[in-house]
């Protein structure tokens, strides 16, 4: 099955995420430097989640330029993939709407968590169809970077019962180690 109706489906799927996030946030509730400074957390919160959301849209596109064909394992991991990124928007509104309590905070991380462990199922299935030696499998090696995300987004969930804004600073860390351009399939160009 060629790959072009799994990244197209991908594309409009991420293309209204980041859709309803925006039209999730409430203008600020003055028109005075104030007003729009008690914004700034949730504006925080959108910048990270959309950062979040393109991040794993430029992975997922740097993964299918270098596998030719998916099949139906590959689909529905993508769908577990979208699934739970669908679900950022609800989590970003949740921790607005509590003032970044613990459990919606902690529930910012599961979504996160889930949605690289898609990334990693749909990884794993476009391996597995390619085989051991193609170029992703070559390209992703031991998915060092991979593991120590998910790590740190299982240690961020336990944390946001003590402090939420230490897990907030690892899932903007997780975000950092992942902005700067993953070189593994880019240098394969």
């Amino acid at each position: 099955m060629h790959k072009g109706r799994l990244e197209a489906f991908t594309d409009g799927v991420i293309a209204v995420i980041i859709t309803i996030m925006v039209l999730e946030m409430k203008a600020p509730p003055g028109a005075d430097l104030a007003a729009l400074a008690s914004t700034l957390p949730v504006f925080l919160t959108y910048a990270l989640s959309y950062t979040n959301v393109a991040i794993f849209w430029n992975n997922h596109h740097h993964m299918l330029q270098v596998s030719q064909r998916v099949d139906g394992r590959s689909l529905w991991a993508n769908m577990f993939l979208l699934f739970w990124l669908s679900l950022v928007p609800f989590v970003i509104r949740w921790m607005e709407e509590t003032d970044f309590a613990a459990l919606p905070t902690a529930a910012y991380g599961l979504v996160l968590m889930m949605a690289a462990i898609g990334f990693q199922l749909l990884q794993r299935t476009l391996i597995a169809r390619s085989g051991a030696d193609s170029t992703l499998a070559h390209a992703v090696g031991r998915d060092l970077k991979g593991k120590l995300s998910m790590s740190a987004y299982a240690i961020a969930i336990g944390l946001a019962f003590i402090q939420p804004w230490i897990a907030i600073a690892l899932y903007i860390a997780v975000a950092i180690i992942w902005f700067v351009p993953d070189r593994r399939i880019e240098s394969i160009f």
